[in-house]
């Protein structure tokens, strides 16, 4: 039985921690915050409540395989879970709105066609089939497996099956997700709703590579699925997974040093002075904090380095306290398109200056009555995608960034001005960074550090590592590192 340290108790550290537990070892979770579930929390005030997360889980399988191998209780035993449906109601620039059925390709095509015209639906078809061409070739070395020695290999070749498009006399096939958009769907909609799936993660589609094609087919399969009575349902229950399984958790303990010894991790260090001594070492924070950890370089000559794709973009997140009910029919989700997708995205790479266009909006109103205080009121969340570094300090930036968004979400939830009761903002710092998930192609600029690290006994776990981020790829990052502490560095990943 080994002696394990976990820094962090976000939801790739507990999937780890309760993994790790099962097969026999002493595990303990060092958490410098008073709860668990990293970015997965709730915010409550005046008998509303509010995920302040991500909104929705896809590929909720992961989570089925956690708590399947860490116990006889399953998933569906612990939480309520819900197929959200339609998947998104997307308002376009020029007004037109479309639902889009939740896991349907054949509901899907005839919405696409009935609303933005004949033979779109079948073109946004044809590019799910490359896009599952792009996942059959990645899934397994990107979600499966520790990171390939030769992660060159995925660095350099494109899995997406782009159509050869006809240009200048010269035939070339898309290298980006915006060629993808604009060669083979045809439509500034479709590329809309293309492009609108990576700026969730952070990416800019005109220089995402091709295989981001992924994300959009990774929600089209498997489905779009919302946990009853919020997502931090889903922390929780990961958490008494934990507990029931024995792994101690430790709330308001800062780690301030990886101790080595023999070449090695041997433990942690904490901010009070205190030592803990541990066989292995479980770091479930970013790179740069886990840099500052350690007396050495975690990476060499050939790895992927750390913060090789680093993510400049962040959320900004306002919360809605409404009063009146939430209308029938209203979609869980509506994503509420910017009117100038180019500025959007300059924005987002280059914020300098005091331009700052309306963002694509996402508008989440789950219609939960665990959400709201009773059923004459609602809570909803409205989420974009921006800069880490725009002057969030500023108050001005904050409150027109907040103008902007209200404004967009007036598209998505009727007479909204009228019915806010109170806002809450969560600018970037508080709302945190957003790490995609690993990508092939590109270079490697979308890949992530591996679990494992140049430092025997220390790995790497949750969105800032291998897999990447987002709530499946954080449950897989738990499953690998797991393995390779159980297996040792011959373990190639589940089968």
């Amino acid at each position: 039985m080994a002696r394990i340290a976990v820094i962090g108790a976000g939801m790739g550290a507990m999937a780890c921690a309760a993994r790790l537990a099962v097969a026999g070892h002493r595990v303990t979770v060092y958490e410098r915050d008073e709860t668990y579930g990293g970015a997965v929390r709730r915010f409550e005030r005046d008998g509303f409540a509010f995920d302040t997360g991500p909104g929705l889980l896809p590929l909720p399988a992961v989570y089925r395989d956690l708590f399947l191998k860490t116990g006889k209780e399953p998933l569906e035993d612990l939480v309520e879970l819900v197929q959200v449906d339609p998947a998104a109601r997307h308002v376009f620039a020029d007004g037109t709105r479309v639902d889009l059925p939740n896991a349907s390709r054949a509901g899907v095509v005839a919405a696409l066609d009935a609303t933005l015209g004949a033979g779109a639906g079948q073109r946004w078809g044809d590019f799910l089939v490359r896009a599952r061409e792009a996942w059959d070739r990645t899934r397994r070395p990107l979600l499966e497996e520790p990171l390939w020695p030769n992660w060159q290999v995925l660095a350099e070749r494109e899995p997406y099956p782009s159509v050869p498009h006809k240009k200048l006399l010269r035939t070339r096939r898309a290298s980006t997700l915006a060629e993808v958009g604009a060669w083979e769907l045809r439509d500034e909609r479709l590329a809309g709703l293309l492009a609108s799936h990576a700026l969730a993660y952070g990416l800019d589609p005109r220089t995402a590579p091709a295989s981001a094609a992924v994300l959009p087919y990774m929600e089209h399969a498997f489905g779009t699925w919302y946990v009853r009575g919020g997502m931090r349902e889903l922390a929780r229950a990961v958490y008494e997974r934990c507990v029931r399984r024995r792994v101690e958790f430790v709330f308001g303990a800062e780690v301030t040093r990886v101790v080595e010894k023999d070449g090695r991790a041997a433990g942690v260090e904490l901010a009070d002075g205190s030592a803990v001594e541990a066989d292995h070492v479980v770091a479930g924070v970013d790179p740069v904090l886990l840099g500052s950890l350690t007396d050495r370089p975690l990476d060499g000559e050939g790895d992927v380095p750390a913060g090789l794709a680093p993510s400049g973009a962040a959320r900004f997140t306002v919360l809605l306290a409404l009063r009146g009910a939430r209308e029938e029919g209203a979609p869980h989700r509506t994503v509420v398109h910017a009117p100038d997708s180019q500025a959007e995205l300059d924005f987002l790479t280059a914020p300098g200056g005091d331009a700052q266009p309306r963002p694509t909006v996402t508008v989440h109103r789950p219609g939960d009555p665990a959400l709201r205080p009773d059923d004459a009121h609602e809570s909803a969340v409205l989420c974009a995608t921006v800069p880490v570094d725009a002057g969030w300090e500023e108050p001005e930036k904050v409150a027109r960034a907040t103008e902007l968004m209200l404004d967009a979400a007036s598209a998505a939830i009727p007479d909204l001005r009228e019915r806010l009761l109170w806002h809450e903002v969560l600018t970037p710092d508080q709302a945190g960074a957003v790490p995609a998930p690993s990508l092939a192609a590109g270079d490697g600029r979308f890949l992530h550090p591996a679990n494992s690290t140049r430092l025997p006994g220390l790995y790497r776990v949750g969105g800032w590592a291998h897999p990447g981020g987002g709530l499946p790829h954080a449950g897989m990052s738990g499953a690998l590192v797991a393995g390779l502490v159980v297996e040792g560095p011959e373990f190639r990943g589940s089968t």
